[in-house]
């Protein structure tokens, strides 16, 4: 199946969550605020995969009724 603009924006935004999980796994923040930071970015990232989800869905749904 050909990749859509949401498979693009999901792989995307699960590598960042990749990237910045290990960056605090390997102690890169280097205070609590960076640590907050990248906690914030992450749980950001993840309601931004979430929507896409939801929005790939809801187009595949619409293109059925069709």
């Amino acid at each position: 199946m050909a990749k859509t603009v949401f498979d693009v924006l999901i792989t995307k935004h699960e590598e960042d969550v990749t990237a910045s999980t290990q960056f605090l796994a390997n102690g890169g923040a280097k205070d609590f605020s960076e640590y907050r930071e990248v906690v914030g970015r992450i749980r950001g990232l993840q309601l931004a995969i979430q929507t896409t989800k939801d929005l790939s869905r809801s187009q595949m749904e619409e293109e059925e009724d069709k």
